[in-house]
C-alpha cells in the first residue's frame, strides 16, 4: 500500500526562510497560493499580463514576471498547462535556477516524458491534488481536505520530499491524505483516466441517447435522465460515502441485479485489447509524441473532434433545456 501523509507526519517548518514562487495563477495556481498564504507564508506570483493577473492583484498579491519570480525564488510552483510549459521553462525559468533550487510541478507529464529536464542540482517534486483547483480553495477554506499525490523525482540537498509534503500541507492535502507517488505513476493514471475511463462513459451516454431516441423516445427527457437531474452527480458521491458497490444498496434492487448481472456485457474482448493498446500509448510515449505533432500543425484533429462532438444530437438536445441546466448549475453552486 502507498505510504499516506496526514497533518501530524508533516513540519511545514521546512519552508521557513525559503522563498515560494508560484508561477501561472489560473484555477490551480490561485488556490494553491492563496491556501499557501493563509498557511502562514507569503508567495510570490508570477503571471503574464492577462484576466489571470488582474485577479491576482484583486486578491492582494504583487504580480510579477516569470523571470523574476524565478530568479529570486528557491522554490517555485510550476501551474501553466502543460503544452506551454517546456517552452516557458527553457526560455524564462531554466537560466534563472541556481543549485539546490525546487521545481514543483503539479502533473507528472513534461517530467516523465523528457520534455523538461533539470540541472542535476536542482530538485524535481511533484505536488499533485486530485481535485480541481476551484474545490482546493473551498475545502481548505472549509477546514475540509483532498487527496493529493507527491513525488520527489530528483533530490537536491536533501529536502525534496520534505519540502514537497510541507507544499501539500501548506495547500491543505494533508488534511485528507498525501500520497507518496511517482512523475511515471501520476502521468500514467491520470491520461489512462482522460484516455480510457472518461471517453468510455462519454461513448455509452452518447450509445444511449441514440438507442433511446432511435426507440421513440423524447430527446430532451432521455438529456433529463441522462445527466441534467443530477443524478450521475449523486451517484459518484454516494461512492464516496458508501463505497463503490455499498452505494448500489441505494438503488432498488430491481436496479442492484440488472447493474451486477450486465457487467460482463459492458467489457468484451476488443474493449480489453484497447485498454493495453492505451496503456502501451501512454507508457511508450506514442501518445505525447501524437500530441507535439497535432500541436506544431495547429490541432487540425481536435478541432474536427469538436466539430463532430458539437454536431451530436446530443449537444442539440442539451441547447432546447439550457434554461433548465443552468437552473440545476444553480443548486450545485449554491451547495458549494
Amino acid at each position: 500500500m502507498a505510504k499516506i501523509y496526514r497533518d501530524d507526519d508533516v513540519d511545514m517548518g521546512v519552508l521557513n526562510g525559503r522563498k515560494i514562487g508560484v508561477v501561472g495563477y489560473g484555477n490551480q495556481g490561485r488556490a494553491q497560493a492563496l491556501n499557501i498564504r493563509d498557511s502562514g507564508f507569503a508567495p510570490m506570483i508570477a503571471n503574464r499580463d492577462d484576466e489571470y493577473k488582474q485577479r491576482a492583484i484583486e486578491d492582494g498579491f504583487a504580480v510579477r514576471s516569470i523571470q523574476q519570480v524565478a530568479d529570486e525564488a528557491d522554490v517555485i510552483l510550476f501551474l501553466i498547462p502543460d503544452e506551454i510549459q517546456p517552452q516557458v521553462y527553457e526560455e524564462q525559468i531554466r537560466p534563472c535556477l541556481r543549485a539546490g533550487d525546487i521545481l514543483c510541478f503539479a502533473s507528472g507529464y513534461n517530467v516523465y516524458y523528457g520534455a523538461i529536464t533539470l540541472p542535476e542540482n536542482v530538485g524535481a517534486i511533484m505536488v499533485a491534488p486530485r481535485m480541481i483547483g476551484e474545490a482546493v480553495r473551498n475545502l481548505y477554506k472549509n477546514h475540509l481536505g483532498y487527496p493529493c499525490l507527491v513525488a520527489a523525482q530528483q533530490d537536491a540537498g536533501g529536502q525534496a520530499m520534505s519540502v514537497a509534503l510541507a507544499l501539500a500541507k501548506a495547500i491543505g492535502a494533508t488534511r485528507f491524505g498525501a500520497f507518496e507517488s511517482s512523475f511515471r505513476e501520476e502521468t500514467l493514471i491520470d491520461l489512462f483516466a482522460e484516455q480510457m475511463l472518461w471517453p468510455g462513459i462519454i461513448k455509452l451516454c452518447l450509445l444511449y441517447f441514440e438507442k433511446l431516441t432511435a426507440n421513440g423516445c423524447d430527446p430532451e427527457i432521455v438529456t433529463t435522465e441522462l445527466h441534467l437531474s443530477g443524478e450521475f452527480v449523486e451517484i459518484a458521491k454516494a461512492m464516496i460515502t458508501h463505497g463503490f458497490f455499498g452505494q448500489l444498496k441505494l438503488h432498488s434492487q430491481t436496479s442492484q441485479y440488472g447493474q451486477l448481472s450486465r457487467l460482463d456485457r459492458m467489457a468484451p474482448p476488443e474493449l480489453l485489447a484497447h485498454i493495453d493498446e492505451v496503456v502501451e500509448e501512454i507508457s511508450s510515449g506514442t501518445f505525447h509524441a501524437e500530441w507535439i505533432n497535432e500541436q506544431k500543425h495547429g490541432k487540425p484533429n481536435m478541432n474536427k473532434l469538436w466539430r463532430r462532438a458539437l454536431e451530436h444530437p446530443l449537444a442539440g438536445s442539451e441547447a432546447k433545456l439550457e434554461s433548465l441546466r443552468k437552473i440545476v448549475a444553480g443548486s450545485y453552486e449554491r451547495k458549494e
